[in-house]
């Protein structure tokens, strides 16, 4: 949302509140420092270990009386977490139009992933404005019966802030890691998705432990996730193994520079499949399914799941032929081009009937 923020700084006429709920208040404070944004609202609702009903409540209690005092003319929500759901149905309850950033993507499986997959579904319902980032993500609304006049090609923000955090100058000693890129090639792993946690996860990890005993010029990043499940399940199989590094999660600068030096990304992040092929890092993804199918039709990305012998072999594979990871590495991007912002922008103007035109549609390079 970072770029849509900016952009619409620059836009004569239109004031823009901007209001958190801090779902994930360290990541947020991490974000909002580097792209130099200040809330107007703050509701603060997190509280450790809180269920998804609990954080459903507290954000929409919040939401529903900041909007009924600020009455704005459209609200604006990104992705799939359940702060957006909360927002939308605010919004909907003060009838206030709702546009939807990076809307349209599905995996059509109702628990994977859990819960985004249902809180992007049911904010597509709510939403009057769907700004989507690749044509699949288009005809997705379309099929579920969003109006053809809300919805709008994109492209996907998240190419833009990634473009921006390239264009900073950036030391390596920032990432706290004791080598240099040159040292060996770089596994980046990162995994916290719910439906991985407990056995998943656990074959995982021993997926990475094997990778790092056969190949002893690998150097494995593992951002392990704050969630208390995931650390103790990381830890207790990959503490003390040779070139495996675990780390605290990165903030955003730091891991996307990480991303630029790395061999090969490993993951179930959603946003992750998206950065790195703007940067020509091939992506396993660990997931049964995926709602970035894109990637895999590229060539750019792989499905592996959870199964530890899959992700060894597919791993391996790339690690010893190089004419297989070039065939990966070498794939445009299908999610981007840097101009996701002002596209959305230029549809909201449009929709208010301040220009003529829509924008024109995001075409893959």
């Amino acid at each position: 949302m970072a770029p849509i923020v900016h952009e619409l700084a620059q836009c004569a006429g239109i004031r823009s509140r901007i209001v958190v709920t801090a779902q994930h208040r360290e990541m947020l404070d991490q974000v909002l420092d580097l792209f130099e944004i200040t809330p107007d609202g703050d509701l603060n609702i997190m509280t450790e270990r809180q269920t998804l009903a609990q954080i459903t409540n507290r954000a929409l209690s919040g939401l529903v009386e900041y909007l009924g005092e600020e009455q704005p003319d459209l609200v604006l929500v990104q992705g799939d977490t359940t702060t957006v759901l909360a927002a939308g149905l605010a919004a909907y309850y003060q009838k206030i139009p709702v546009g939807h950033v990076e809307a349209g993507l599905r995996t059509e499986t109702k628990y994977a992933p859990f819960p985004e997959e249902m809180n992007r579904r049911l904010t597509s319902v709510l939403a009057d404005l769907h700004f989507a980032p690749t044509r699949r993500a288009v005809q997705n609304l379309q099929s579920s019966g969003a109006d053809p006049r809300g919805i709008f090609l994109t492209g996907n923000t998240i190419t833009d802030a990634l473009m921006s955090i390239l264009r900073l100058p950036f030391r390596w000693e920032r990432t706290g890691l004791p080598f240099s890129p040159g040292d060996g090639r770089v596994l980046l792993v990162e995994v916290h998705r719910r439906e991985n946690l407990g056995p998943p996860l656990r074959r995982i990890c021993e997926a990475v432990k094997r990778l790092a005993d056969s190949f002893r010029d690998i150097l494995v990043v593992f951002s392990v996730h704050r969630n208390p499940a995931v650390r103790e399940v990381v830890f207790s199989i990959l503490s003390g193994v040779p070139r495996v590094y675990l780390c605290d999660p990165f903030d955003y600068e730091v891991l996307i520079n990480i991303m630029k030096e790395s061999f090969l990304v490993l993951t179930d992040s959603g946003g992750m499949q998206e950065e790195a092929p703007s940067l020509g890092k091939p992506v396993l993804v660990l997931r049964e399914t995926t709602e970035r199918p894109e990637g895999v039709d590229a060539g750019i990305a792989r499905v592996l799941g959870s199964d530890a012998d899959k992700i060894y072999q597919e791993t391996a594979r790339l690690l010893s032929c190089s004419s297989s990871y070039e065939a990966m590495a070498r794939v445009a991007n299908p999610y981007g081009d840097g101009k996701a912002a002002k596209r959305t922008i230029s549809a909201i103007l449009y929709y208010f009937g301040i220009t003529r035109e829509p924008p024109e549609p995001f075409e893959p390079g």
